[in-house]
């Protein structure tokens, strides 16, 4: 058996390269001073700084301060909220009952009986098919 010999290569195996959010991590930098390596450090234009985003605002500005129309999101008209309550007593359903069989938070029905809501068709047609009660088209 003095014959055989080993003929082995060696394996070297290597991690992955880091990735940059990791090269810019403190710990790697810390790592990387000291092993001697060359750190670059490059200072952005604006950084810490809000100049730029205050900047393209101000042409805006004006327009806006010019502007005098009131915007604001649909409501839940009078007649529908009043609609869902009636419907709703009839039925001797409470708001979280009605809820659940609509599959939405109790919250919804409340806002949409309290008018606070913003309609949604989705949800006006589920009260709808829950209800038995036609609740749109009386505009």
């Amino acid at each position: 058996m003095s014959g055989f010999t080993q003929d082995w290569e060696p394996v070297v195996i290597r991690k992955k390269a880091p990735t940059s959010a990791a090269r810019k991590d403190e710990k790697a930098v810390n790592a990387a001073r000291r092993a001697g390596a060359e750190i670059e450090t490059v200072r952005k234009a604006t950084a810490g700084s809000n100049r730029a985003a205050s900047s393209s605002t101000s042409l805006n500005t004006r327009k806006l301060d010019e502007d005098t129309e009131n915007l604001a999101h649909e409501k839940v008209p009078t007649e529908l909220k009043k609609a869902i309550m009636q419907a709703r007593m009839d039925k001797k359903l409470t708001q979280a009952q009605l809820a659940q069989i609509i599959n939405e938070k109790p919250q919804i029905i409340q806002e949409y009986e309290s008018g606070k809501a913003i309609p949604n068709q989705q949800i006006i047609s589920k009260l709808e098919r829950a209800l038995g009660a036609k609740l749109r088209g009386k505009k």
